[in-house]
C-alpha cells in the first residue's frame, strides 16, 4: 500500500530565538557585512530544512525564506523595481531590495525630496501580516533578476534535501500590486499577464534543469470574489505554465478561506495537485470531494497554521477519511492548512507556561508533528495509537476547564443594553463641547501614541522582570522617560501630548497581560512585518478587567502639563485580531467581552481628568472577511465592539480612533459608524489616496491623515509634509483636518523622531498662516 505523504507549505523564516530579525538590524546598522548576513540566512534555512526533515515531512518548501517579505522577493525575482529606485537593470542585490522596503536615503547635494520613498505595505489578505505591494504601469517589463530561489534549492540540495520551492502564483501577484493612481480608473493590471508569464515559464524551467521534481504555486486570491474573467486568467495561467516544463509537477496552493464559486475552475486547473485549507473551508470539503479530478493529487491543509490550538485528530480524522475514501493513499496529502508563520516557532522555549495550558496548544514544530500523526493515524500505524489517546483526553480537558469560563462576564455580556452603544449626542454637538474645552489652533497636531523604545528602556524592562531592579526602580526610570517625551513635545509645539507610552511592550500584549481570560509565551514571535515581529497573546477563556490598566501613567503625564493628554488604549477588535484567540465561542461574543474591558478603563481615564482618549483599530479592516457576502455581519459586531467600548463619556471627552494601511472605500460607512471623534490613518506612502473615500462619502467627522511614514528611517522635510496636507486641504475643510504620522513612533530612533515631529510643527505652522477655519476646502 502507498502511503500517504506529508507536506509543509512554509515555514517560519524568523529563528527560534528571532535570529533573523537581529542579523537584519546589525546590518542595516553597519554591524554585520553582507556576506555575514547571507550566511545567517544560509544557516537559518539549513536548520529549518533540517527540522522538517527530522519532523517526518515528505515534502519540504524552500524560498519560503525571507530577509523582509516574500511578495517583495516575488518582485525582484521577476525584476519589477518602481524606476525611482534607479536599479541598473542587473541582478536585484539585496540592499536594492531593502531600499524598495524602507525607502532610501536622500540623494546627496538634492534638495528635493527623496526619489526613493518605499513602496507600500498593506495587509495580507485577513492576517497581521505586512506584504510589499507591487508597483505596475503599463510599461513594466518582466525579467528574471534574482537567483534567490535557485540558490537556496541548490542549498537544500547540498544537504540531500530535494525541496519544492514556492512562488506566489502570477494572478495573486497581479491582483495585489497597484497600478499607477493617475490611471487607477483604466490600467488594467491583468493586461500585464502577456509579459509575466514568459518569466515564469523561463523560472520554472530552470528549477527543472536544476532538478526540481515539484513547485508550488501560491494562489490564495482563489478565496477572494473573482470575475469570470479573473477566472479566466487562472486557467490560461496554468495552462500555460503547465506545458512550459512538462517535467515538473505543480501544485497550486490557495488557503484563508473557501473557493465557492471559485471552485470549479480550482479543480479544472491544468495541474498535477492541488492544496485546500480543511480549517478555514472545512464546510466545503465535501463539495471539492464530490467533483475531485481522478487525475489530480489532494492536498487537505487539516492541522490550523493560523491558530495555536492542539488539533483535534478525531475531527481532522474525519475529514481524511471522507479524501482517502475518494482519493486513496496515492493520491492524497496531510498538510497544515497554510503556511506556518503565520505561527510561533516551538512550544519547547516555553519553560513558564503551565503545564495545563501549554496541553491545549501547539507552535510550528509541534504542527508538523500532528501531520505526521494524522498521516501515521490514517495509514494504520499501531504506535499512533497513543498518540490518538493522549489528544482526545487533552481535547477533552480543554473544553471542560473551569479556566475558561467565568459566569459574571457572561452574565455582564448578556444584560449589554442597545443604549451602551451610543454616545449621548451626535457629533455635531459633541465637537462644540470639545472645542470649548481643549481650546485647540487650525491643524492641530498629534502623534499616535508610542515614542521610541531605545535599547535602555528594554534593557530596563528585562531588568525588573528578572528581578535585577525593584518595580519601584523601574517605574521610577519610566516616569523619567514619560517626562523627557512631554517636555520634548511642549519644546516643538505639539498641540495633544501623549506619554510615549514607555511602559509598554506591545499595544496588545500590555493589555492582555492586564486581562483575565489571557495568557503569555516568552518566545512566541511572529513576523508583522520586515524586521517587526510581535508576540500574539493566548486568550482562551472569558476576559475582564479586574483593575485599571493606563490610568496611573497618562494621569501622572497629564499632571507634567497643561497641554491635553492623550490616553492610549488598543481597540477591541485589534486586541482579538492580534491576539491567538479561542475557538470555542463565537468571535463577537468574544469581542464584546474584550469592548467591556476596555469601556471600563475609558470611564476610568474621563474620571482622572483625561479628555482626549484614543481607542486604536488598526486591524479593523484586517478582521474583515475575505468575501464581501460575509462582510455585513462582521462589520456590524465590530462596529459595535468599538462603540461599546468608547459610548460611555461625556460629549466634552474626545474620542480617537487611528487605523494603519487600510483600504477604506468599500467600508466607509463602517468607519463611519464607529462615530470616532477623530480619525488618523496612513496616507504617506499612498500620497494621500486614501482621502478619497472619505471625500467621496463626506465623511462628517475630523481626519488625522498621516504625513510622515515611521515604517521608513527616512525624515521628510516640512515642504513634503506640507504638500501632502495641501492635497488633503484641497478637498476637505481645514478645520477637520489633524497632521500627525501615519502611525506610532515606537520602531525608529529618536534622532529621526525629534527631526521627523519638528519638521512636521513646522508643516502645521505653515499651514496655518495660510489657511482659515472656514468649513469648504479650499478648491
Amino acid at each position: 500500500m502507498t502511503t500517504i505523504r506529508t507536506y509543509n507549505l512554509g515555514y517560519p523564516r524568523i529563528g527560534e530565538k528571532r535570529e533573523l530579525k537581529k542579523a537584519t538590524e546589525a546590518y542595516w546598522k553597519g554591524n554585520l557585512t553582507r556576506e555575514e548576513l547571507l550566511e545567517s540566512g544560509r544557516d537559518l534555512r539549513r536548520r529549518h530544512w533540517t527540522q522538517q526533515r527530522e519532523a517526518g515531512i515528505d515534502s519540504i518548501p524552500s524560498n519560503d525564506f525571507s530577509f523582509y517579505d516574500q511578495m517583495l522577493d516575488m518582485s525582484c525575482l521577476l525584476g519589477n523595481v518602481p524606476p525611482r529606485f534607479e536599479w541598473s537593470g542587473a541582478m536585484v542585490d539585496i540592499d536594492t531590495m531593502f531600499r524598495i522596503a524602507r525607502g532610501g536615503a536622500k540623494p546627496e547635494g538634492s534638495n528635493g525630496k527623496s526619489a526613493q520613498v518605499a513602496a507600500e505595505m498593506t495587509k495580507w489578505f485577513d492576517t497581521n501580516y505586512h506584504y510589499i505591494v507591487p508597483e505596475f504601469s503599463p510599461d513594466t517589463v518582466f525579467k528574471t533578476a534574482s537567483s534567490k530561489i535557485f540558490d537556496e534549492f541548490k542549498e537544500a540540495l547540498d544537504l540531500g534535501i530535494k525541496t519544492r520551492p514556492v512562488l506566489i502564483g502570477p494572478v495573486t501577484y497581479l491582483a495585489l500590486g497597484k497600478g499607477p493612481s493617475q490611471d487607477a480608473d483604466t490600467f488594467d493590471r491583468f493586461a500585464l499577464l502577456e509579459r509575466l508569464l514568459p518569466v515564469y515559464k523561463e523560472i520554472l524551467q530552470k528549477l527543472a534543469a536544476l532538478g526540481a521534481e515539484w513547485v508550488q504555486l501560491d494562489e490564495p486570491i482563489l478565496t477572494l470574489d473573482l470575475t469570470a474573467e479573473q477566472r479566466g486568467y487562472l486557467t490560461k495561467a496554468y495552462k500555460e505554465l503547465a506545458a512550459a516544463a512538462p517535467e515538473l509537477q505543480l501544485l497550486v496552493a490557495t488557503y484563508f478561506g473557501e473557493l465557492r464559486d471559485n471552485l470549479d475552475t480550482f479543480l479544472k486547473l491544468p495541474v498535477a495537485a492541488l492544496h485546500v485549507d480543511a480549517v478555514r473551508g472545512r464546510q466545503e470539503i465535501d463539495a471539492v470531494l464530490k467533483d475531485f479530478p481522478k487525475d489530480k493529487i489532494l492536498s487537505l491543509g487539516v492541522v490550523d497554521g493560523r491558530n495555536v490550538w492542539r488539533n483535534d485528530f478525531d475531527a481532522s480524522l474525519d475529514l481524511l477519511k471522507k479524501a482517502q475514501k475518494v482519493c486513496g493513499n496515492e493520491r492524497l496529502i496531510v498538510a497544515p492548512s497554510c503556511s506556518l508563520m503565520h505561527s510561533p516557532v516551538t512550544l519547547r522555549n516555553e519553560p513558564e507556561l503551565d503545564a495545563e495550558l501549554k496541553s491545549w496548544l501547539a507552535f510550528a514544530n509541534e504542527k508538523l508533528e500532528e501531520v505526521v500523526i494524522l498521516r501515521d493515524l490514517l495509514v494504520g500505524k499501531a504506535d499512533a495509537a497513543a498518540a490518538l489517546e493522549s489528544n482526545q483526553k487533552a481535547i477533552k480537558a480543554h473544553r471542560k476547564s473551569s479556566r475558561i469560563h467565568n459566569p459574571s462576564v457572561k452574565e455582564r455580556t448578556a444584560a449589554i443594553k442597545e443604549a451602551d452603544f451610543h454616545r449621548a449626542s451626535a457629533f455635531s454637538e459633541r465637537r462644540k463641547a470639545q472645542e470649548s474645552e481643549l481650546k485647540l489652533p487650525l491643524f492641530p497636531t498629534t502623534t499616535i501614541g508610542s515614542f521610541p523604545q531605545t535599547q535602555v528602556v528594554r534593557q530596563m524592562r528585562a531588568r525588573c522582570r528578572q528581578g535585577e531592579i525593584s518595580a519601584e526602580a523601574y517605574e521610577h526610570f519610566i516616569e523619567q522617560e514619560t517626562e523627557r517625551c512631554v517636555r520634548f513635545q511642549e519644546k516643538i509645539g505639539i498641540d495633544v501630548l501623549v506619554h510615549g507610552e514607555f511602559e509598554r511592550n506591545d499595544m496588545v500584549e500590555y493589555f492582555g497581560q492586564q486581562l483575565e481570560g489571557f495568557a503569555f509565551t516568552q518566545h512566541g514571535w511572529v513576523q508583522s512585518y520586515g524586521s517587526r515581529y510581535v508576540k500574539p497573546p493566548i486568550l482562551f477563556g472569558d476576559v475582564s478587567r479586574p483593575h485599571p490598566m493606563t490610568v496611573r501613567w497618562s494621569k501622572y503625564a497629564q499632571s507634567l502639563t497643561p497641554k491635553p493628554m492623550k490616553g492610549m488604549l488598543t481597540g477591541p477588535v485589534t486586541i482579538l485580531q492580534w491576539s491567538f484567540v479561542r475557538d470555542d465561542q463565537p468571535r463577537p461574543e468574544t469581542a464584546r467581552q474584550v469592548a467591556l474591558a476596555i469601556r471600563d478603563e475609558v470611564s476610568d481615564l474621563e474620571k482622572a481628568g483625561i479628555r482626549v482618549i484614543q481607542i486604536d483599530e488598526p486591524a479593523f479592516r484586517e478582521g474583515l472577511p475575505l468575501r464581501n457576502a460575509d462582510w455585513k455581519h462582521y462589520l456590524d459586531w465590530a462596529a459595535k465592539a468599538f462603540r461599546l467600548s468608547s459610548s460611555s463619556v461625556e460629549d466634552a471627552t474626545q474620542i480617537h480612533t487611528h487605523m494603519c494601511y487600510s483600504e477604506f472605500n468599500d467600508i466607509i460607512e463602517a468607519i463611519a459608524d464607529l462615530d470616532a471623534d477623530v480619525i488618523t490613518i496612513e496616507t504617506s506612502r499612498s500620497n494621500m489616496e486614501l482621502l478619497e473615500a472619505f471625500v467621496d462619502f463626506k465623511y462628517p467627522n475630523e481626519i488625522g491623515p498621516g504625513v510622515y511614514d515611521i515604517h521608513s528611517p527616512r525624515v521628510p522635510e516640512p515642504v513634503e509634509m506640507e504638500d501632502l496636507m495641501q492635497k488633503a486641504k484641497a478637498v476637505l475643510p481645514p478645520k477637520n483636518l489633524w497632521v500627525n504620522p501615519d502611525c506610532g513612533l515606537k520602531t525608529r530612533q529618536w534622532e529621526e523622531v525629534q527631526l521627523s515631529l519638528t519638521n512636521m510643527i513646522e508643516a502645521a505652522r505653515s499651514l496655518r498662516a495660510g489657511s482659515s477655519s472656514d468649513d469648504t476646502p479650499l478648491n
